[in-house]
């Protein structure tokens, strides 16, 4: 009987893109699905392959190679644990499972000690790149046992994205070490998309352009420092027609955006390590904010904007909104990597964050020329406290800030909002100042409440009887 390297369990777009990956590359899957239906839809789509579909977990297993390998690719939460339990009972001390769905980090930190206390190996592994990436090479960032990774590590090197730097494939670090990273990386993926249609929004209020112009524009955009695969998508949405009303797609589409909680988690464990991402979680807001269409048409009729004519040359503009979106996105990424940093630290990852940059300039949603710089940060210096003190990214800050300013002031002057734009110069000038005014805020802590504060001028805790 022919035994396959991997078992695949769940095989919708993303499960189903994977398993040919890795066919292709050597590794053939036997793959699985609870919904007889999908099973029979991807046993024809791997007709002509040397992968299999089973029609049970128990076949699933005995078609493996042992010591057995098995992938889910399922929805994160309750159905991976249901999985897990349904699979335990077939696999065998030292078998390996692993979780490629977007799980939260705690969660796999869990499994990943209870499959441990059992016997089993336990990777949690971020996978970006939607279902082309998985198809032809995503973003892979296994978190885990190193001994069960290195075991798998031919499979996944294989099949990930590649780049003049190799494949788009590390280990993370132990436990929830690779979730955690998809986490952050989606957490950036959120600024990302916000400061780009923040860009967007402002020369379509503004300068009333169209999306065929919008398009050229991002298009001469993607040829330099903004140059990424979300800059390239966004000048070929623009070019996109509706066949049913001739007009572009982008501007038939409904401005509410929806999400699936992974850029949430980033702002909520941002608050619980303690570090500041006002421009993710300015994304996040915005996306909120967008889900209440209803509550802003009516608002629209009741709240008005300035009056402000805009008398400045367009071309001035488009530059300015330029170099704001390349300010801003360096912020994005600065604040994404201070909390892998301090998160390292918490939770004991011991992250490499020169090869996480590395490992997403291929394949990933968040892959952009500017990780190469970023990579080069940190192998210069791995303890670097946060990206725009870099020497690089600080001349670019500074030569950015004018337009940066000049952006932001028109959109404010003209009420377009611009949420993530705004929090991103705004973090920029908060880590700048020498001084923030905190010191009046532990003034009013200390007023009401007697929390103390500390002096500028001497050592130690100290509390003012302000009533007296």
């Amino acid at each position: 009987m022919k035994k396959y390297a991997i078992g695949m369990i769940g095989l919708g777009v993303m499960g189903k893109s994977l398993s040919l990956n890795m066919e292709s590359k050597g590794f053939p899957v036997a793959g699985f699905d609870v919904d007889p239906k999908k099973r029979n839809e991807v046993r024809e789509d791997f007709a002509n392959t040397d992968n299999t579909v089973v029609e049970s977990l128990s076949a699933l297993i005995d078609a493996l190679e042992s010591p057995h390998i098995v992938m889910m690719m399922v929805p994160a939460g309750k159905p991976v644990d249901d999985v897990i339990e349904m699979i335990k009972p077939h696999m065998k001390k030292g078998d390996i499972l692993i979780d490629g769905g977007n799980s939260f980090f705690k969660d796999t930190e869990r499994r990943s000690e209870a499959l441990e206390a059992e016997g089993f190996q336990f990777i949690g592994m971020g996978v970006s790149g939607g279902e082309s990436g998985a198809l032809h090479g995503p973003s892979l960032m296994p978190g885990g046992q190193e001994s069960a990774y290195r075991r798998v590590e031919s499979i996944f090197t294989a099949i990930a994205a590649k780049t003049e730097d190799g494949s788009c494939c590390t280990y993370i670090g132990p436990r929830g070490a690779g979730h955690y990273v998809k986490m952050v990386h989606n957490g950036i993926e959120y600024g990302d998309m916000q400061l780009i249609s923040e860009a967007y929004f402002l020369l379509k209020s503004i300068l009333n352009l169209r999306a065929d112009s919008l398009g050229k524009i991002f298009e001469e955009w993607n040829r330099g420092v903004l140059n990424s695969y979300l800059i390239d998508i966004t000048a070929r949405i623009f070019r996109k027609i509706d066949p049913e009303t001739g007009k572009p797609v982008v501007d038939v589409i409904l401005d509410k955006a929806g999400q699936k909680g992974t850029g949430k988690w980033t702002s909520q464990n941002a608050l619980d390590v303690g570090v500041a991402i006002p421009t993710i979680n300015s994304a996040v807001e915005a996306r909120i904010l967008s889900a209440f269409k209803d509550e802003r048409v009516a608002a629209s009729k009741v709240l008005r904007g300035p009056e402000n004519r805009f008398d400045d040359r367009g071309d001035v503009l488009i530059a300015a909104a330029h170099d704001a979106l390349y300010a801003s996105k360096i912020t994005s990424y600065a604040q994404g990597m201070s909390l892998l940093r301090w998160a390292s630290k918490e939770y004991d990852y011991q992250l490499n964050f020169a090869e996480i940059a590395r490992i997403w300039k291929g394949g990933c949603i968040i892959r952009a020329e500017l990780l190469d710089d970023i990579k080069q940060a940190f192998l210069q210096n791995p303890n670097l406290p946060n990206l725009m003190v870099h020497p690089k990214f600080a001349e670019s800050l500074q030569n950015l800030q004018k337009n940066w300013r000049y952006t932001v002031s028109t959109a404010i002057q003209s009420g377009v909002p611009m949420l993530a734009t705004g929090a991103s110069l705004a973090y920029f000038d908060s880590y700048r100042s020498e001084r923030l005014p905190a010191n009046l805020l532990q003034a009013q802590r200390d007023f009401f409440g007697a929390h103390t504060y500390q002096r500028v001028d001497k050592p130690g805790s100290f509390h003012t009887h302000w009533e007296e």
